[in-house]
């Protein structure tokens, strides 16, 4: 395993991130392929014995018991300050108001069963609520101890712009991480967001950087009970399978090539792209054990060049 700082916090994360929107009490108005506790702790186990110490929830992840398996499954196989723990608030009542932000976070961190988080991220960016009552909120988290960092998550560049300036023209925390939508077959964070992150040396973990597994396979769909069920990946990816479908077969064609799989040629190119840990949702302990072989896969700018030369631009998806 490799690791990283996260941003300017001095938090080290493995450059592997465990996306636990995959563990979760299953439900027809959620996700119907979400793992149990026990399955869960398989996960997490098998990412503690890669390296892996960065593990990324959100409240509103099956109504809450994403954060609550995950919690469980850490509590019984690591001590605590060996691990990062990233959750987000949003998706809630009152989105990011103060009101919504100090009741959330204590809601997340009782279900964690853990006294504060390391990175406390907001999943979207709230119209309604002003700008400086959102960043002096999640300031005050960060005084009072129940956060050690802040991220961000899909959003305009704009936005994400006029967070940072009112933290710092008033003093408070600025964000460190941003959690936005990026892969192979979806780049247009390129335009505005990814020059401003990378600007404020602003780390990167992207979501979906294998596309919802379709850059992990030759295959459009798979037989997997997530890709007969997952009501989110066709909005993201369906309109455009067939333009999309040339970089998948360019994905397995250098797989072929470089002795690798196709995750970790496209993981690979996340690299390549100065990403600094892309988010990985997988649902079997093999897919970790794949995604970590990564690191031996080194690919040349001709190798770049190939995997971007089809890409079209797409609608925004991710953004609200």
């Amino acid at each position: 395993m490799e690791y990283a700082k996260l941003g300017d916090s001095g938090i080290e994360v493995s450059k592997l991130c465990v996306g636990c929107m995959s563990f979760g009490k299953a439900s027809e108005d959620y996700h119907q392929w979400t793992l149990n506790p026990e399955e869960t702790e398989v996960i997490v186990k098998k990412a503690l014995e890669l390296g892996i110490n960065f593990f990324d929830t959100a409240n509103c992840y099956s109504h809450g018991t994403s954060e609550e398996y995950l919690g469980r499954a850490l509590k019984n196989n690591v001590v605590r300050d060996k691990v990062v723990i990233g959750t987000k608030v949003y998706f809630n009542e009152g989105h990011l108001s103060k009101e919504a932000i100090n009741r959330e976070i204590d809601g997340s961190l009782k279900r964690l069963g853990t006294d504060y988080v390391d990175l406390y991220i907001i999943h979207r960016f709230d119209y309604k609520a002003p700008i400086e009552e959102t960043m002096e909120a999640l300031d005050s988290l960060v005084k009072a101890g129940k956060v050690r960092a802040l991220g961000a998550s899909a959003m305009y560049g704009y936005q994400f712009m006029k967070m940072q300036y009112a933290a710092a023209q008033n003093g408070w925390t600025k964000f460190v991480s941003m959690q936005n939508h990026y892969n192979l077959l979806y780049r247009e964070d390129e335009r505005e967001l990814i020059p401003v992150c990378d600007e404020m040396n602003v780390a990167r973990t992207p979501y979906s950087p294998l596309a919802a597994g379709h850059l992990s396979r030759p295959t459009w769909n798979s037989e997997s009970k997530r890709s007969a069920t997952d009501k989110m990946a066709p909005q993201k990816y369906n309109a455009t399978m067939e333009s999309d479908m040339k970089i998948v077969d360019r994905v397995a064609r250098l797989a072929g090539e470089k002795n690798a799989t196709m995750t970790q040629i496209a993981l690979a190119w996340q690299y390549a792209k100065g990403v600094t840990a892309p988010i990985i949702g997988g649902t079997k302990a093999k897919y970790y054990e794949d995604a970590a072989g990564c690191f031996d896969v080194k690919l040349t700018a001709e190798d770049i060049a190939y995997l971007e030369e089809c890409y079209v631009p797409h609608a925004v998806v991710g953004a609200i």
